[in-house]
């Protein structure tokens, strides 16, 4: 889950210069993307990007961990996501929450979350701050304030934020939350990612300290300094504050595949503080980075992304079942940063008097009329595609650049892969979409969750 951390920061431009350079690309023929990209590894196993841009005088800089919800201990759900909360509770050098004010102080913003396959932390700061910035990250992967106090502290924290985020709102966890847990069958990928709160209860300072000595470590991670700054001052602080960290012992990954599924499931959720309907319909996808892979996320662009999207035309404008559908690949971030089995959703509340069969009915016929693809509807796609991937890449003061150059060093090894994402969907033809659709969208391969209401509605007495 993304943390929520009040920031300040000076640092607009940033985001007014993407668009301009997305329209010189297109006035004209479209180029492809030149990320510049660095990519090397110290000795005690850190890998390190580091792309310049001189386009605004600022810096941004990421450390990704390579453990997120997915890998986390059994019986102990929600472990990975408090550890994200722990790691604002002091270091060495800086204490309780004096790394948020050394950023703020200094003009930037930060934030972290904890996603399917990685936990991040992230800063943008003046260009000048990158050294500070550097110190700051190296300082808390050195060594965190690991206290009971500061345990029991983010325990209740964490549990409100499940209680506020999930239990005590309508819709709560749907379907972001809800559908992996049903539509998976191995524990890593169905669990609650979340947390119970009898397993947050019951963390133990020792499971912390563990859990950070294994997981948190340069072995285990990817440092990206993106923005304006001097290739030899960055390698100079990198080299400086992160060498010296040891590595760590990584214990063997778990088996986080999943089964092919064969029969369709079909699953009711009751919610209390609900007043109207709702349904998600999941598939589950084709491997990363496999032709089907990228298939699928062309077959996301015209059923579901946009107000011309299929499902948007056929439930919402020519229906009138909802007022929005929404879905796409991987909720909790883009279909570019994950690593493992994942499903392609859509969801949306819809009109009591609507019957969910007759939305489903619907729903196939958009999915079927994929088998009439034309080369021009993907040539459609493939600039709905590629614009989507420059909003990723200018997103958030630039983090989203960031994000896709740390997940390609950190999955794949190779964030030189920003550069070739969009050649590899122009391979893709509408005889593999076609084929994609039959093999991924079958009926045997999707979950289907229903939400029923059980709020009260307000009573018209008029």
């Amino acid at each position: 889950m993304k943390r929520k951390v009040s920031v300040k920061g000076r640092l607009l431009s940033v985001a007014l210069v993407l668009p301009v350079i997305i329209f010189l690309s297109w006035a004209g023929k479209p180029t492809p993307m030149e990320v510049p990209v660095i990519y090397y590894k110290l000795n005690n196993g850190l890998k390190v990007v580091l792309s310049k841009d001189k386009t605004a005088p600022t810096i941004a800089v990421g450390v990704y961990y390579n453990i997120g919800f997915r890998i986390e201990p059994k019986d102990r759900t929600g472990f990975a996501h408090l550890f994200e909360h722990m790691m604002f509770q002091g270091s060495k050098n800086l204490g309780k929450m004096e790394f948020v004010s050394l950023v703020q102080k200094n003009g930037g913003i930060l934030n972290g979350s904890t996603r399917f396959d990685f936990t991040n932390y992230f800063e943008v700061m003046p260009a000048h701050k990158l050294e500070t910035a550097l110190w700051a990250e190296a300082d808390r992967m050195k060594g965190l304030s690991i206290t009971q106090e500061n345990l029991t502290n983010q325990q209740g924290v964490v549990k409100n934020e499940v209680k506020v985020n999930v239990l005590n709102q309508p819709y709560g966890g749907f379907p972001w939350l809800d559908m992996p847990q049903y539509a998976n069958e191995n524990w890593y990928n169905a669990h609650n990612f979340y947390g119970e709160l009898s397993d947050l209860d019951s963390a133990k300072l020792e499971d912390v300290d563990s859990f950070f000595k294994t997981y948190y470590a340069p072995n285990n991670a990817v440092l990206v300094v993106t923005g304006d700054f001097e290739e030899a001052d960055a390698r100079k602080w990198v080299n400086q504050y992160f060498s010296s960290i040891p590595a760590s012992t990584l214990s063997a990954k778990p088996d986080i595949t999943e089964p092919k599924q064969e029969k369709e499931k079909r699953f009711t959720k009751e919610d209390k503080l609900a007043n109207k309907p709702a349904l998600a319909i999941a598939y589950k996808m084709p491997e990363k980075n496999t032709p089907e892979y990228y298939a699928m996320g062309l077959i996301d662009q015209i059923l579901l992304q946009g107000q011309d999207s299929k499902l948007y035309q056929s439930l919402v404008q020519d229906k009138g079942y909802a007022s929005s559908v929404n879905g796409g690949i991987n909720y909790l971030g883009n279909m570019f940063n994950y690593n493992g089995p994942m499903i392609w959703m859509a969801d949306l509340i819809h009109d009591s008097k609507v019957k969910p069969d007759s939305i489903i009915a619907d729903f196939d016929k958009a999915v079927q009329s994929i088998d009439k693809i034309t080369q021009k509807d993907l040539d459609l796609a493939l600039i709905k595609i590629r614009s989507q991937l420059y909003d990723i890449i200018g997103g958030n003061f630039g983090i989203g650049k960031l994000d896709l150059l740390a997940c390609f060093a950190l999955f794949d090894d190779d964030p030189s892969r920003i550069n070739t994402i969009e050649a590899a969907f122009k391979k893709i033809t509408p005889e593999m979409v076609k084929k994609t659709a039959k093999e991924y969208l079958r009926s045997s391969n999707r979950t289907i969750l229903f939400v029923e209401p059980q709020a009260p509605t307000n009573k018209n007495n008029n």
